[in-house]
């Protein structure tokens, strides 16, 4: 009990010296510069949102405003006929439209689950412990970070095909499991996580198991919510590639990307069909994200 008084008492001190620093250095910044901080802040922020706005726009312009140049930001006669055209196109597939969103949110929700519960329970005894070769992993999964997706297709692809899960959902969902991206990240957010905190833990007779997730997955609630924000718009984004072939297991991407390549005709559903694959990852990271920020405020531990 006392060492945890302990801990808890060196943790509100940080935090309260933390925010004394930055008091201080608000009393330091003039008016001129909180001002122009905010002007550049508020640029740079319209700048980011310029092509979010432009493909919500674009997806109710009828087909005579969608070539208009130069384009307008906003819509004269807005119309849901892109959408409706969408629809009309989506009836006619062999396969129900209903399959390729149960695919998508499939390997979507597989795969970001695979992603943080192995990056992190890998990344747990590599930042905690000490073992002969854990100096060479490490160095190893940063190395890793330097390939590109497009570098690894073919051996991953020929892995896939020993396996025998080519043209399964497995063939998609392990590779992305398998990306250091996620080990890297929880690694160098548990390492802050303080060894007094988890000997006495196992001073209370907790399990490495119970450790992991009692007590570093919540003080690392950051990292692996941040690891959620980016597994999710990339596994949401794949198509399935050379890994999937048979039309009831392709994705929801897949088969939007073909609509767009209908020529001019289809430009106003183009369109609709940017907006529908955007539309939903953008609203995962603006809700995780705003969890992101909440928790870093308030969980800022250091050892």
């Amino acid at each position: 009990m006392a060492e945890k008084k302990k801990i808890k008492k060196e943790r509100t001190g940080g935090i309260i010296s933390a925010l004394k620093r930055r008091k201080i250095r608000r009393r330091n910044r003039s008016l001129g510069g909180d001002i122009i901080l905010t002007l550049t802040l508020a640029f740079f922020g319209l700048f980011s949102i310029f092509p979010l706005w432009y493909i919500f726009v674009s997806a109710f312009k009828p087909f005579s405003e969608i070539f208009i140049f130069p384009p307008k930001l906003t819509v004269d006669n807005p119309t849901f006929n892109n959408f409706f055209d969408l629809m009309t196109i989506i009836e006619g597939f062999d396969v129900p439209f209903s399959r390729y969103a149960f695919n998508t949110l499939l390997i979507t929700g597989l795969g970001t689950l695979g992603t943080v519960i192995f990056g992190s329970m890998a990344a747990f005894p590599l930042a905690k412990y000490k073992f002969p070769g854990s100096k060479l992993m490490n160095d190893l999964i940063v190395y890793a970070l330097m390939f590109s997706s497009t570098v690894t297709a073919i051996p991953n692809y020929l892995i896939m095909s020993k396996l025998g899960l080519i043209d399964t959902y497995w063939a998609v969902i392990l590779p992305a499991v398998g990306q250091t991206l996620g080990l890297f990240l929880m690694r160098n957010f548990i390492v802050q996580v303080p060894n007094a905190l988890l000997e006495s833990a196992k001073i209370d007779g907790a399990n490495e198991f119970t450790i992991y997730w009692r007590i570093i997955m919540p003080l690392c609630k950051p990292a692996w919510i941040t690891l959620i924000i980016l597994s999710f718009q990339q596994m949401w984004g794949t198509t399935g590639g050379v890994f999937i072939y048979s039309e009831e297991l392709k994705p929801l991407s897949y088969v939007l990307s073909q609509l767009i390549n209908g020529g001019i005709s289809r430009t106003g559903v183009a369109s609709a069909v940017s907006l529908i694959m955007v539309i939903v990852p953008v609203t995962v990271f603006i809700i995780s994200q705003s969890n992101v920020m909440e928790t870093m405020a308030t969980s800022g531990i250091k050892e």
